[in-house]
């Protein structure tokens, strides 16, 4: 019994079969596949400089801004604050982050780089860029802003029904719940 995908012909590469497997697949696992790939190829980036991935995500939001809460820090890099926890221990650990209190406040703990952390911005961003130009090698700027007007417009719909969903008292399951 077929799966009713494509195989590819003999002699193709890894990638163009997969990529090849996909044309015909839904846009949801094509749009994973594909930011899948993109993290992918900055983990092998990151992992050059002895930074794993949860870090950057981390890194890049206060590079943009620090003296953030954890649980400020947490809503931006849309995770748990456990999670937020236990990176910012290992951040702290490696000279990247400290935390401290602010001077009004003795049970609030903000977030700021140290020197250390905020000169990896200049090591760690351009291999971002260099991940993002990889990944839209070979197409225009037109077709690049379409494909960025279309993600935006995604993103947009899927937070409207995100929103639509939890104003009916539905949300996403925690995982353990799912489990038991």
């Amino acid at each position: 019994m077929s799966s009713g995908r494509k195989t590819a012909p003999a002699g193709r590469t890894g990638a163009r079969q997969a990529v090849e497997r996909l044309a015909d697949d839904r846009l949801a696992h094509l749009v994973r596949y594909v930011a899948r790939g993109l993290t992918r190829s900055l983990q092998i980036r990151l992992a050059e400089q002895d930074v794993q991935f949860g870090h950057w995500v981390f890194l890049r939001i206060l590079w943009d801004g620090d003296g953030l809460t954890q649980k400020a820090l947490s809503e931006r890099a849309g995770l748990m604050e456990s999670t937020t926890h236990t990176a910012l221990a290992k951040l702290e650990s490696l000279g990247y982050v400290t935390r401290r209190n602010p001077p009004d406040n003795r049970r609030k703990l903000l977030v700021f780089l140290t020197p250390r952390g905020r000169k990896l911005r200049d090591l760690l961003e351009p291999m971002a860029e260099e991940v993002n130009a990889v990944s839209v090698e070979g197409l225009s700027e037109s077709e690049i802003a379409v494909l960025r007007r279309s993600l935006l417009a995604m993103a947009e719909n899927l937070d409207a029904d995100e929103e639509s969903a939890s104003a009916d008292g539905r949300g996403v399951p925690a995982t353990r719940a799912l489990g038991s």
